[in-house]
Parts: structure tokens; C-alpha cells; sequence
């Protein structure tokens, strides 16, 4: 069975990433998922070419995609394609938006894209070789003190409903730091998070595919990826995130609790 490299990788996120910058700004045909969770044809055709591209080139791999769910193949061999994250964002003509792609061996993420069409920016990564944007070595943020630190965050599309409450957090850390954002695109934010550009990350509730690809892009730029209770594994549910550099995140982590 063959295997996929970075490149593949680089390479199908771009060309999904050209389709969503294609479709920017013209009518959509949004439909509902949930009150206020939209997805768009956009959503479907840039899924479509990802799906297509990893059946393709590999067949019998496992596929977890947003829209489509879960598509049987080889359990050691598992892609997490996020084909638009950013949708509410994407249908209001809010230019925060990307394609999430990652490949995972055996339960690990080995590589990494996520592509931003409209800044025109590739976040890669290789498990123990780096991660990159356009080919740039990325390095977390070196803030170690909150009141210095810039945060972002998410809420789920239920966040009404969910026993723990993001507003509290949010309100609470917006005080301590010199603020907290709110972009609405998971796996930019922690792209960022590896770029140096916000110093923490963290969610209370995410799905596998939204911060997959994005987790190993910090990780590799040297943050400390975990859920919101410490533990490594932030792919296994209940999913939560957190991402920052080691102190900070451990700073953060204390608020959290």
C-alpha cells in the first residue's frame, strides 16, 4: 500500500484551497446542520476533490471528513479533512477561512496542511522535522505571563447547552491577558498559535478534523498541545484543546481549572 508524503499533502490542500477562493463572495446554497451550523456547497465540492484525491492515490486508507463522516478503509491509515473550516465565516464573505488536511499512522498525525487561500499561506508539518508557513520555519510565541499574553478561543455551535460554559472562561482570561480573540476558524487559530501570532489557544469542545493538522503545526513549532484537563490526547472524545508554550500553557491550564 503506498504511502502519502508532505507534498501530496501540500498539494491537495492548495487545490482545495484554490476552490474555496473560487467560490469567495459569490451566492451560496447554505443549508442548516443545526441552528447555527451552516454548510455550504462550497463545503461539499471541496470535500468531494479531497476525498476523491485520497481514494485516488490511496486507496483503502481511512477517511474522518466533516460532512461525509467516517469512510472505511485500513484502521492504521486515517486522514482528518476539514474541507472549509471557517463556514459561518466563509458564508457571510468573512475572509477567515481554510482547508485542514492531516495523515495519521497508527493513531498519530504524521503530516500536516493547512491552507488560508485568501492570505495565500501554507502551514505544513512533519512529525520530528518542523513546521512551516510557505516554507518559513514557524516558532511558538516565547510570552510567559498572561497579563502580556494574547489568547483566542472558540465556542461550539451548542455552546448554550454545554455544562461547561466557554463565556465564563472567556470573560475570566480577557481580564488576565491583553485579550482574547475570536476568529471562528479553529485550525487557524492554533496555526497561529505555531506561527508566534497568538500566544495560547484553547476550546472547550472541537472535533477531531478541526484541529488535527493545526495541533501538529504547533506542536512542531514547539507548543504544548493538549485538551483543557492536560491530557495529551486532544483527538479522543470528549475533545477540548489547548495550545500554548510550555509555561504559558501551564499558566493557562490553572485557569482553566
Amino acid at each position: 500500500m503506498s504511502l502519502p508524503t508532505l507534498a501530496d499533502l501540500e498539494r491537495m490542500a492548495r487545490q482545495a484551497g484554490h476552490i474555496l477562493y473560487d467560490g469567495y463572495e459569490k451566492e451560496h446554497q447554505v443549508n442548516h446542520k443545526g441552528p447555527i451550523d451552516l454548510v455550504t456547497e462550497i463545503d461539499h465540492l471541496s470535500e468531494d476533490f479531497l476525498i476523491g484525491e485520497v481514494q485516488r492515490l490511496f486507496p483503502g486508507h481511512h477517511i474522518l471528513s466533516e460532512e461525509s463522516g467516517a469512510l472505511d478503509g485500513v484502521g492504521e491509515h486515517l486522514w482528518l479533512i476539514d474541507p472549509l473550516d471557517g463556514t459561518v465565516n466563509y458564508a457571510h464573505g468573512v475572509p477567515v477561512f481554510c482547508v485542514s488536511i492531516a495523515y495519521a499512522y497508527c493513531k498519530e498525525v504524521r503530516f500536516a496542511a493547512v491552507c488560508d487561500p485568501m492570505r495565500d499561506e501554507l502551514f505544513t508539518a512533519e512529525r520530528g522535522k518542523g513546521s512551516w508557513v510557505n516554507g518559513r520555519p514557524l516558532r511558538v510565541g516565547r510570552t510567559q505571563e498572561l497579563q502580556k499574553s494574547l489568547l483566542v478561543t472558540g465556542f461550539p455551535y451548542d455552546s448554550w447547552a454545554m455544562p461547561r460554559n466557554n463565556f465564563d472562561y472567556f470573560t475570566k482570561l480577557a481580564k488576565l491577558t491583553q485579550g482574547v480573540r475570536r476568529l471562528g476558524s479553529a485550525a487557524l487559530d492554533l496555526c497561529y498559535v505555531g506561527a508566534g501570532r497568538f500566544d495560547g489557544y484553547w476550546e472547550m469542545a472541537v472535533r477531531p478534523w478541526d484541529v488535527a493538522a493545526a495541533g501538529l503545526v504547533a506542536e512542531e513549532a514547539g507548543a504544548k498541545v493538549t485538551n483543557v484537563d492536560g491530557i495529551a490526547d486532544y483527538l479522543s472524545p470528549p475533545q477540548s484543546v489547548l495550545g500554548a508554550n510550555p509555561v504559558l500553557h501551564e499558566k493557562i491550564l490553572i485557569e482553566l481549572r
